[in-house]
């Protein structure tokens, strides 16, 4: 083993242009970890933000190198480990540093990677499944039978929500201002397309006779929320994962109060490990078989060669992607 790798540094804080390819020291293992070397990285927008300066990963983690997501082989375990075994299928989220050929993480952050799949294709799958799965079935109870509504389908946790939405019986609505996104959510079973236009809340009362959406996967924000209070239905669940649209906007309490609703926004970065851990053993039990029988399937827009991160960020900064963008080492 060498002692340096290849990982995508930010220089610094600015465009997609400061981030570079470097040689950087191998990360070493303390007792119960385990190293992964990485076959592909998820690209997501909090990669974005870092870059230019705002939302640091947590301490402890690499401030200059991004990267939340991994999917890999096990290199090298730790003392204790007990869970793997150099050579085993791996993926998992980390707070940062993903963006390298090797990682190190606890070995109770890391879950198999589904029998059938390859290992790159597998990193398509934690940051978006596991945040859409945290939002809507774990915090926000989503039941067979409810109607869900996601903004933003075409993205990675828009077509992740999406796929959970179908798997735990809901009828998914999705938004999107692309067409041509709408008819690719269709390819993954989406019930109802709506054109993300100054119409779209009429449009899903009119899906939903007028009842409204029980659980809104918001990834857009700020002006969506006065759609949103429209079209939640009473008693519905309204969790703000993203804020591509902007963050700030009224609240109509009233509207609120009447449906006896609820706004909860939530975020997976900066979080205790053990919060993250417990997430990662419930998806676990209760999603990750469904990709060994196909109900569940990454959703992978293109995946680039590690050399070519800021052409990643360019294409996610215009929302020209539909899934994940991967980083291949």
């Amino acid at each position: 083993m060498t002692e340096s790798m290849r990982a995508v540094v930010i220089r610094e804080p600015g465009g997609p242009e400061v981030l570079e390819l470097r040689e950087v020291p191998i990360p070493l293992t303390a007792p119960g970890e385990i190293r992964v070397r990485v076959a592909t990285s998820g690209v997501n927008r909090a990669d974005l933000l870092q870059r230019r300066g705002g939302h640091p990963a947590p301490p402890g983690c690499p401030q200059d190198i991004p990267g939340m997501e991994f999917a890999g082989t096990v290199d090298q375990v730790g003392e204790g480990v007990t869970r793997w075994r150099p050579g085993d299928r791996v993926m998992g989220i980390i707070g940062g540093g993903g963006y390298a050929e090797l990682v190190v993480t606890r070995e109770d952050a890391a879950v198999r990677v589904p029998a059938a799949m390859g290992a790159e294709e597998a990193g398509a799958i934690p940051e978006v499944f596991m945040t859409a799965f945290d939002a809507v079935v774990l915090q926000e109870g989503l039941q067979a039978g409810e109607t869900l509504l996601v903004h933003a389908v075409g993205s990675g946790v828009g077509t992740a929500g999406l796929q959970l939405g179908r798997a735990f019986g809901a009828r998914v609505v999705g938004t999107s201002r692309s067409p041509d996104k709408l008819r690719k959510a269709e390819g993954l079973r989406l019930d109802h397309p709506v054109l993300g236009d100054g119409r779209w809340p009429e449009r899903v009362l009119e899906i939903t006779g007028g009842d409204g959406a029980d659980v809104i996967l918001d990834l857009v924000g700020g002006p969506y929320l006065a759609g949103n209070q429209k079209v939640l239905a009473t008693g519905g669940r309204h969790i703000v994962v993203g804020v591509t649209g902007g963050p700030r906007t009224e609240v109509d309490l009233r509207a609120l109060m009447t449906r006896r609703a609820h706004i909860r926004g939530t975020v997976l970065r900066v979080r205790p490990v053990e919060e993250k851990i417990a997430l990662m053993e419930a998806f676990e039990r209760r999603a990750l078989a469904l990709f060994d029988t196909g109900v569940l399937r990454p959703v992978v827009d293109r995946v680039l060669p590690a050399e070519d991160a800021a052409e990643a960020h360019r294409l996610l900064e215009a929302n020209a992607t539909f899934g994940k963008v991967l980083l291949r080492w």
